[in-house]
């Protein structure tokens, strides 16, 4: 079991949201303090890593950790009590506060600062075409996420149904959103309405999780149909959006024309999508 655990920085005095520069001062004092190594994207420091956990930006710079695999829900709890010690310690000293919700509930989108990350910039661009509320899910939400491992193809499918059937309930155990720039907004959980016009082709539920022909070959065949988002060359994000990576696997991607998926570009792909369990 896995744990990634977000949520929003915000400035004690102010309230307003942490700028990059303040989230650049978090990571370096959790770097020097507590041991953690730091990833880099050109001159920006945009994330840490520690054994197999990992510190990462949200588009918003939601602070986010991916934790390490672990044994027992016990561990997990364990390992984001350490965590929230460590950001809150480093944090205290710089004036910053961190808040668990669904949604930002005071500033508007104009009012979060964007992260220096590449693949954030070409989704930033692609999302309004695709949807109304794409640009809210990358800067003004929050979630918790669990990951699960599994031993065999048969237990995947059991996992994967179980955990589809569960997460309205889920959705509704721990709604957290009802405001939205400081005002209640009608929902209770206004983050689960957002993705539900973010981008069609990559969110919300998998009706064919259920059917009995399902598989990872069915979800091989949904995953090639959702467009791409970019491929990463030579340190940098290429856009391919609304490209299909079937035709990337045939070596007609207009973008890097002749050239072949890798293992790793199909792992990128995976990462950009985004329905309410995926695999």
């Amino acid at each position: 079991i896995g744990t990634e655990h977000e949520k929003f920085g915000f400035d004690v005095e102010t309230l307003r949201p942490i700028t990059y520069d303040q989230i650049s001062a978090i990571l370096n004092g959790l770097s020097e303090r507590f041991e953690w190594d730091k990833i880099m994207e050109e001159n920006h420091v945009i994330g840490l890593k520690q054994g197999k956990q990992n510190i990462s930006l949200e588009p918003g710079g939601q602070f986010e950790l991916s934790g390490a695999p672990l044994e027992t829900l016990h561990q997990t709890c364990a390992e984001v009590n350490s965590h929230l010690y460590q950001v809150k310690a480093v944090g205290e000293e710089l004036g910053v506060g961190f808040l668990g919700m669904g949604f930002q509930p005071k500033w508007a989108l104009t009012d979060i600062p964007i992260m220096p990350k590449g693949r954030y910039e070409i989704m930033r661009n692609y999302m309004p075409k695709v949807g109304t509320l794409g640009l809210d899910m990358m800067f003004r939400t929050c979630t918790v996420q669990v990951n699960l491992d599994f031993s065999s193809e048969q237990d995947m499918i059991r996992k994967f149904r179980a955990s589809l059937a569960l997460q309205p309930i889920a959705t509704a155990i721990f709604a957290n959103s009802p405001f939205k720039e400081g005002k209640p907004n009608g929902f209770l959980s206004l983050r689960s309405h957002i993705w539900t016009d973010t981008d069609n082709n990559r969110s919300g539920m998998l009706p064919f999780v259920f059917d009995d022909t399902f598989g990872f070959e069915q979800y091989v065949d949904y995953a090639l149909d959702v467009p791409m988002y970019f491929v990463y060359r030579n340190k940098t994000y290429i856009d391919c959006t609304g490209m299909s990576f079937r035709d990337f696997m045939a070596g007609k991607l207009p973008q890097v024309p002749g050239e072949l998926p890798t293992l790793n570009d199909w792992e990128n792909h995976l990462t950009t999508i985004f329905p309410e369990v995926y695999l």
